[in-house]
């Protein structure tokens, strides 16, 4: 598989070096329009370098493009690389709307090709080890899930994330969407969600993109949920928090970002899930060679990753709805 890479950003730099351990599968290649920015990398990882987006997704030394760019560039791309005869890895937020997976199926279908979204929490070895043991009744009946996805991020001068133009939403949207692919797959149904957003500073402006919402969820099975995400607070060693599952017959304990989990229920166990791996990386991109290889959907679906969207644009539009108390 020979991979481009549209975006020479920070993101094309990290995929790179992780796609290392794939050499054998994949080559890589760079497009950037600053044509010095491809030459560096390809001069990094070797490969190929393109001086613009178009030119990487008509050659035809390239069989996969992976869109790296600010968002509002990625249904575009993504559609020309398809109507072009490429197979499509997009990051994340992948669309601006739910609805654009619609779109995008239908493209690849016509065009006989796949579309893969780098969504890594879904691998995350801390999420499987939950689902296995929520699955396995180890606190019973689910009754409460609280996830802690608070931490400080900031931004440089002039950085996309701050231009709603470019970025289409605020944190939950650029970030708080991997945790909320964290919620919806716990091997639990959600059914409904609420958004909650506190006020912002007041120097943030009218329009200001919001930096810190809460959601509630409802699932299937019973249970609820309540995950805080934010970009404002400071928190322990720059990210570390505690979360927790509560069921009827004991609680689940867990490091948010999976570096240990703490069962104290019908049996006390405590877990190292995966610490080569923790962020899910590296089992994200072996699926998706697997995927490329045989010519199957990723274990990641593009119905899964359409439902965390539709979370997204349900949280937003909640927010600041409900029963005023008199």
């Amino acid at each position: 598989m020979r991979l481009a890479m549209l975006g020479c950003g920070a993101v094309a730099r990290k995929h790179a070096g992780r796609l290392r351990r794939h050499r054998r599968e994949v080559s890589l290649a760079f497009a950037s329009r600053d044509r010095a920015r491809a030459d560096a990398l390809a001069g990094k990882f070797g490969g190929l370098a393109f001086g613009s987006y178009d030119e990487a997704i008509a050659s035809p030394e390239v069989d996969a493009v992976a869109v790296l760019t600010p968002p509002h560039l990625h249904l575009e791309l993504t559609l020309a690389a398809l109507a072009a005869g490429k197979h499509v890895l997009v990051e994340k937020p992948p669309f601006p709307r739910a609805a654009d997976f619609d779109t995008v199926a239908a493209a690849a279908a016509a065009a006989g090709r796949h579309v893969f979204v780098a969504e890594n929490y879904y691998y995350k070895p801390s999420l499987a080890r939950l689902r296995q043991l929520l699955a396995d009744g180890v606190v019973g009946d689910v009754l409460f899930v609280h996830v802690n996805a608070i931490k400080r991020q900031t931004t440089g001068a002039g950085d996309w994330r701050d231009d709603p133009s470019l970025t289409l939403g605020g944190a939950l949207y650029e970030g708080g969407i991997h945790w909320v692919d964290f919620m919806a797959n716990l091997g639990m149904e959600v059914t409904r969600v609420h958004g909650f957003r506190p006020t912002p500073p007041a120097a943030a402006g009218p329009g200001a993109l919001e930096r810190s919402m809460m959601l509630g969820f409802d699932y299937a099975e019973g249970a609820v949920g309540m995950l805080t995400t934010s970009w404002e607070v400071p928190s322990t060693a720059k990210g570390l928090r505690l979360s927790k599952i509560y069921g009827r017959a004991g609680t689940i304990t867990f490091e948010s970002n999976g570096l240990w989990i703490l069962v104290h229920g019908k049996k006390t166990r405590f877990y190292v899930p995966g610490l080569r791996d923790l962020s899910g990386y590296h089992r994200m991109f072996a699926d998706f060679v697997r995927a490329w290889r045989a010519g199957t959907e990723p274990e990641l679906t593009l119905a899964r990753a359409r439902r965390d969207l539709a979370i997204v644009e349900a949280a937003y539009a909640s927010a600041g709805t409900g029963v005023e108390i008199a």
